[in-house]
């Protein structure tokens, strides 16, 4: 404890043996060694844009990159099964937004003398089906109406010939 005591009452003496004028030099000398050098700035990039020509490539938004393959070509045009997608816009058919694979035929009745199935289409939708209704994502229209079953036509293209062809599915009677 006396060491310590010893040596802060010399630190304290040498302190003020120095005059004011060494104590200034002493501080002007350490503040101009300890000023702060700042980088210049880096070179300027010059620009230069590049040309993207996007009018030769089709546009991703348009009918012709969401309408199904080979509906524009010449080939298809003629052929008898082609379905019509300008009618299918038209009729704006709830039945026809839902694939087949996700209906179910959940009932049947008898209005009239004129069968019509149940078919539920989500949880919360179901809607009747007669004879002749659109039904399906491919085109499928309704044949005949029983008490166990809905047979469907459908129109499918066959993505190797690029043909339309026809084709029988059926919806059974879900019982639980």
């Amino acid at each position: 404890m006396k060491k310590a005591f010893f040596v802060a009452l010399v630190a304290a003496l040498t302190l003020t043996s120095c005059g004011d004028d060494d104590l200034r030099q002493w501080m002007d000398g350490v503040s101009n060694d300890s000023k702060g050098k700042i980088p210049s700035l880096p070179k300027v990039k010059i620009y230069a844009p590049v040309a993207y020509g996007v009018e030769d490539k089709l546009d991703p938004f348009s009918e012709a990159k969401i309408e199904p393959t080979g509906t524009d070509t010449v080939a298809n045009a003629n052929d008898p099964n082609r379905p019509d997608f300008d009618a299918r816009e038209l009729r704006n058919n709830i039945l026809e937004k839902y694939p087949l694979e996700t209906i179910q035929m959940i009932g049947y009745l008898n209005i009239d003398r004129q069968p019509i199935a149940v078919v539920q289409l989500d949880p919360t939708l179901v809607k009747q089906v007669k004879v002749g209704d659109w039904i399906g994502q491919d085109f499928g229209r309704v044949m005949s109406v029983t008490e166990q079953e809905v047979e469907i036509k459908e129109v499918i293209e066959d993505p190797n010939t690029k043909e339309w062809n026809e084709r029988v599915n059926t919806l059974h009677l879900q019982v639980e």
